[in-house]
């Protein structure tokens, strides 16, 4: 967890009511394992969430993503930061970004792009002492790892109300027993899309019996 001097790691992710964060954004994102809904939340427009989004950003200083999602980024990003609509274009494009990647050969043509994974606790605690605010935006495999060993200090979800059933999940069975805590109201917009966002603790869910 981050002191009040240093800085934080925020994880954002979209998700089902049912849990599924596999490939929200486009058809093409994440169809692996047979999965047939990616582009869920492409399908499920809420404008009204446009203003928390932005919001949500303002601190936001460097990117920390895995490899499936840095390459859609990089693919996409840079290419879109004209006009008013352009601002998460000319913000991804400005700072820093890092990408968890055990392959140490990788190439990352995204200017200020560079490889964490050598010793990712030492890594992420150097990004919370050089960085404000570290958002780790969608990568859900990488998510499973934060999860695991507790290397995030806000969890952010945007719960969307649709069942998917299968895909990878926000919580698969290696995360770290934890009790979170709400660290902000909820809110939803008319389509039923809520921002939930916790805060990680360092407490362990406790055990007994209703007598």
């Amino acid at each position: 967890m981050s002191t009040a001097d240093s800085g934080r790691i925020v994880i954002d992710l979209f998700t089902t009511l049912d849990g599924v964060a596999q490939g929200p954004g486009a058809a093409d994102e994440d169809p692996s394992d047979g999965f047939r809904f990616s582009g869920w939340q492409a399908g499920y427009p809420s404008p009204g969430m446009g203003d928390q989004v932005r919001e949500g950003m303002e601190r936001l200083d460097a990117l920390l993503l895995g490899r499936r999602t840095y390459d859609i980024f990089a693919a996409y990003w840079p290419q879109h930061t004209e006009g008013p609509e352009g601002w998460i274009g000319r913000l991804f494009d400005r700072v820093p970004k890092y990408v968890a990647s055990r392959d140490a050969a990788i190439t990352l043509d995204w200017q200020g792009s560079s490889r964490v994974g050598a010793d990712l606790a030492s890594e992420i605690a150097d990004l919370r002492e050089r960085h404000r605010e570290v958002h780790v935006i969608g990568s859900i495999d990488f998510v499973h790892t934060l999860l695991a060993e507790g290397l995030f200090d806000e969890l952010k979800l945007w719960v969307y109300p649709i069942l998917l059933g299968r895909g990878k999940k926000v919580f698969d069975d290696g995360a770290l027993p934890s009790v979170l805590r709400l660290i902000a109201p909820p809110v939803a917009d008319d389509g039923g899309v809520t921002l939930l966002r916790y805060g990680r603790t360092d407490r362990i869910p406790e055990v007994g019996t209703f007598g």
